[in-house]
């Protein structure tokens, strides 16, 4: 390449001759040179306009300051909508626990009110410097977490309390006549009719005619007859090998085959049967075998229904029942 420089006359020429490696070096310093100048003029333009208050060089100061701040808000305002979906997604979390907190506790017998009560706090007060965005993002991460964990236990919870509070209404820890008082006791007596020893198979509760009598725990229904020894009377299943027995009945209220629930009335106190006067003649049995029902209505809600096995093989009742 030639360049061919010339005075204001034409009277004088030169001549340069560029090789490609000095295009390269001149194309190179010419760039760096406009740089150069372009951050100096930037520099002195924008600096100096600033101070001294030049109004176009105001201007672009404030839009460029304008748009950074415009683009932090927007920042800002994407981040808290992230934070208030997922500030909105744990309080449904915690509404949930609550819930569950209040069902399980009432499975439990505890007042859920003890469980809401606010724990006392104090102490001196020491600041702290104020949470970053990451900070908070990771704290409510964790937050969550905790809240996820809770529920899942607290839903396990709830499943084994139900099924426990289920077990316990099947078994006959409800007095069959309300306030009535005891006549003759499970065990060996003098029968009354005959004057001979006898085992009594059951409880006598003494009440007058009509009286209700009500289900010592939920079942079914799978006897209701009119028995010679028995009279009116009617058998309950529920479940685990274990029947609870009502007899002398003066009339009754359900069908075999009806399902049951704990305190549920389901005949009339009479003295029908091998009977000498008007009461309820209550039995419980166990695979088969007579216990007594002292057992089961003092255990009350604290019986487990694994606790009945052992209960069917204890104590001198190891009488099977049949129909005499």
């Amino acid at each position: 390449m030639q360049l061919i420089i010339t005075d204001a006359w034409l009277a004088k020429s030169r001549a340069i001759h560029l090789t490609g490696t000095k295009l390269v070096l001149a194309a190179v310093l010419a760039s760096f040179s406009l740089t150069l100048v372009a951050a100096s003029l930037y520099h002195w333009v924008f600096l100096k306009g600033a101070r001294e208050g030049w109004p176009v060089i105001g201007t672009l100061v404030r839009m460029v300051v304008k748009d950074e701040f415009e683009q932090r808000d927007r920042f800002m305002r994407e981040n808290l909508d992230l934070l208030a979906g997922k500030l909105g997604e744990m309080q449904a979390k915690l509404t949930q626990l609550e819930s569950l907190g209040e069902r399980v506790s009432g499975l439990a017998g505890v007042n859920p009110d003890e469980i809401r009560s606010k724990p006392a706090q104090g102490g001196p007060l020491v600041s702290g410097r104020p949470l970053t965005v990451e900070e908070l993002r990771a704290t409510l991460a964790d937050l969550d977490r905790l809240t996820a964990q809770r529920t899942d236990l607290m839903t396990v919870l709830e499943s084994r309390l139900f099924e426990q509070k289920i077990g316990n209404m099947m078994i006959p820890t409800q007095q069959p006549i309300a306030g009535a008082s005891l006549g003759s006791l499970f065990g060996w007596r003098i029968d009354p009719i005959t004057g001979r020893s006898a085992l009594h198979t059951g409880l006598d509760f003494e009440a007058d005619r009509g009286t209700p009598i009500l289900a010592a725990a939920g079942g079914v229904v799978v006897t209701q007859e009119f028995h010679p020894e028995y009279g009116n009377m009617i058998e309950i299943d529920h479940g685990n090998d274990l029947i609870t027995r009502y007899a002398h009945a003066s009339r009754t209220l359900v069908k075999k085959g009806d399902l049951i629930r704990q305190g549920q009335k389901i005949a009339e106190v009479g003295s029908t049967g091998r009977s000498t006067g008007t009461h309820l003649h209550f039995e419980v049995l166990v695979q088969g075998i007579v216990q007594d029902p002292q057992k089961f209505l003092a255990a009350g809600s604290k019986l487990a229904p694994r606790h009945v096995a052992g209960l069917a093989l204890s104590g001198p009742a190891q009488y099977r029942a049949g129909r005499r």
